[in-house]
């Protein structure tokens, strides 16, 4: 497991299209952020910590509208080998390319490219979903 971003959100990727209701995901803090700003936006009906042993663990469970998964795709934007940096301006631009959320890691944490506008901020462009 090389990125934790990429690995978090591709097993709730795959867990939605297997129509399975919860998925076991490992715990990290910038993992459990952007598990909360899922659920925020609608594409996760919650989140929780669990503890298995000595071993932290989230537990998410995947939001369906009419046994249809809310989330349908993801694209990783900002990769190990090539980190995606972008300025306010430029985010948004990320956004315009269709129905969907962009989630942005910046220096006031983890959010859509909607708040981050709205707070002036730019940041490391992690994913796309929809």
């Amino acid at each position: 497991m090389n990125h934790l971003v990429s690995d978090f959100i591709i097993r709730i990727k795959n867990s939605a299209k297997a129509n399975r209701k919860e998925v076991v995901l490992p715990y990290s803090s910038i993992n459990r952020e952007i598990g909360r700003v899922l659920v925020k936006e609608g594409f996760l009906e919650n989140i929780k910590e669990e503890t298995m042993g000595s071993k932290k663990q989230l537990k998410a469970v995947i939001k369906y509208e009419h046994r249809v998964p809310v989330l349908t795709d993801v694209i990783v934007i900002s990769k190990p080998s090539l980190r995606v940096y972008e300025p306010v301006k430029k985010i948004l631009e990320i956004k315009k390319r269709g129905k969907r959320k962009v989630i942005v890691s910046t220096s006031k944490g983890i959010m859509t490219a909607e708040n981050a506008q709205k707070q002036g901020v730019g940041g490391e462009v992690l994913f796309s979903i929809w």
